[in-house]
């Protein structure tokens, strides 16, 4: 099983096609949830050339972003590009 570990947000990249898929609202309603019952759930990255690369989360991580916060719980997983 894959240990969650905490990475510093600004060293995850999005790639633009998934950048794509981020729906405002949406950042904003996670953002409240985590507010009131804290952060459940791990992104997914996998390691690039010098960063990770987001897998999944996108909007988990954009609501960590706008709550101000610099690393979030991650895992990381051994994938290929999509």
């Amino acid at each position: 099983m894959l240990k969650p570990q905490d990475i510093e947000i600004e060293q995850i990249y999005v790639p633009t096609a998934r950048r794509k898929t981020l729906n405002g609202d949406k950042v904003d309603s996670l953002a409240e949830d985590i507010l009131e019952n804290g952060f459940r759930t791990p992104i997914q990255v996998r390691q690039g050339k010098g960063r990770f690369v987001l897998v999944e989360g996108l909007h988990r991580l954009e609501a960590m972003r706008a709550l101000g916060e610099t690393t979030i719980e991650s895992l990381l997983v051994s994938a290929r590009k999509a």
